[in-house]
């Protein structure tokens, strides 16, 4: 028969205080659950121990007394228990169920709730959080869109100046204002150069040489100079038919456009290289977009663009990206992006404010990519976390890697699979519960499975 020692069995279990009693056969055959400080303390130890002044642990057996607290029924789904844990957050556990010194029972512990950070909430709850879920599926190659700002301007390559290569005066104008439309070899103005009346008169006094003094050299190098004086074909055909030269010769346009500028004024003297009219042809208009840097990598030549302008609310202009500027402005650290819009009605028109949209593919990927809802992704700037539904109202966080986003979804590269139920609704509001409830389990971080905690 061993020594006998103190037993204490404090409030916290419901066991009334013993004084010293002999162990009895029967626990000395059986092994302890645990031991207890012999101060009653909520201290407890899986194998035998002292405390500071060299006194031995207390042995509890499970034939404790019929007064003590039974465990509560385990509830379907969540496994065996683990341990209790105190109702009020305390650090302190223990293996069987007990009370507080205020007779709040304390919390028990499943197996399936041991995971750090999961989270059950009541079926009621659920709906009144508005919680929804939604599985982690693969889709096609995101895309994102890129807005912009920028200003209209015409395009370049539809351009022309009029000018003439011989000096001379205006005498008439046939085109006199601008923003008037022309057609490609209409009349705009009535031009006499001297130049240009001695050069006919030679080319006709070649044609009319004899064969024998040359005449054959002499009328092409009349016919090159007409030429070179930028002659019009037609007028030269009717000095051929004709054999007059003619005072005044027709200034054409050389393109279809609207005259966007007419420096040209009846009666005034023109140099060679003056220009008379400026053409536009507006029937397509670029628009010069600033771009942020950050976007600059997704745009590609060819992407669809979207724009709208101030001029007309509500409306669209659908266009192409055609060229990206090879420097960005250094003050701004923006980069020109030009977009052709197509302007069938002459809608558009130079410097007007626009709006642009542009449809970039979000990523290098093709093909379909995990993806999840935007708003599943939890992003505390550091780590970007999605709450997984693992049934029977449990959310457990996972820490996942994201990729590119687009189209109101997010690659996820690591962390998910695909079918994965993630939460898209009230995932903040379970979010704060999760790290609640990890919190409180830094507490209990020590707790062992089986037996109680030193």
């Amino acid at each position: 028969m061993r020594a006998a020692r103190l037993i204490v069995l404090g409030l916290a279990f419901g066991i009334a205080v013993t004084a010293f009693a002999p162990l009895t056969a029967a626990q000395e055959a059986k092994t302890p659950l645990y031991y207890q400080n012999p101060d009653g303390k909520p201290d407890y130890s899986p194998v035998p121990k002292k405390t500071a002044d060299g006194r031995d642990y207390v042995a509890v057996f499970e034939d404790r007394p019929a007064e003590a607290s039974a465990p509560p029924a385990k509830p379907p789904g969540k496994g065996r228990i683990l341990y209790y844990r105190n109702p009020m957050g305390l650090p302190d556990t223990s293996p069987v169920a007990k009370k507080d010194s205020m007779g709040m029972d304390y919390l028990p512990v499943y197996e399936n709730e041991a995971e750090a950070g999961v989270v059950t909430v009541a079926p009621g709850r659920l709906q009144l959080l508005g919680v929804r879920t939604e599985p982690v599926e693969k889709r096609p190659a995101l895309t994102r869109t890129i807005r912009a700002t920028g200003t209209l301007s015409f395009d370049e390559r539809r351009l022309a100046v009029v000018t003439t290569r011989a000096e001379g005066w205006i005498e008439k104008l046939d085109v006199a204002a601008t923003g008037d439309a022309v057609k490609k070899g209409q009349v705009l103005a009535w031009l006499y150069a001297p130049m240009l009346v001695s050069a006919e008169e030679e080319y006709l006094l070649a044609a009319h040489m004899p064969a024998a003094h040359g005449a054959g050299s002499v009328g092409s190098a009349a016919l090159d100079r007409l030429r070179a004086l930028d002659v019009p074909e037609d007028e030269i055909a009717r000095l051929r038919q004709s054999g007059r030269a003619t005072r005044r010769i027709a200034i054409r346009a050389p393109a279809d456009g609207v005259v966007t500028d007419k420096p040209a004024v009846a009666g005034m003297r023109i140099m060679p290289g003056e220009v008379l009219y400026k053409l536009a042809d507006l029937s397509d208009m670029w628009l010069i977009a600033e771009v942020q840097e950050s976007d600059l990598g997704f745009i590609r030549p060819g992407a669809k663009a979207n724009a709208s302008v101030v001029a007309f609310p509500g409306r669209s202009f659908e266009g192409t990206v055609d060229f990206i500027y090879p420097a960005l402005t250094a003050d701004t650290r923006t980069a020109k992006v030009r977009i052709i819009l197509p302007n069938h009605d002459l809608a558009l028109r130079g410097a007007m404010y626009a709006s642009v949209e542009i449809a970039a593919p979000a990523g290098a990927a093709t093909g379909e990519v995990l993806a999840v809802p935007d708003s599943a992704v939890i992003d505390s700037g550091v780590r970007q976390v999605v709450l997984i539904e693992k049934g029977e109202g449990r959310f457990a966080p996972r820490v996942v890697k994201v990729g590119v986003r687009g189209s109101g979804f997010t690659q996820i590269l690591e962390g998910v699979s695909e079918g994965d139920r993630v939460v898209v609704g009230a995932n903040f509001l379970i979010d704060a519960d999760s790290n609640l409830k990890a919190a409180l389990g830094g507490f209990t971080a020590g707790a062992p499975a089986a037996g109680a905690t030193k």
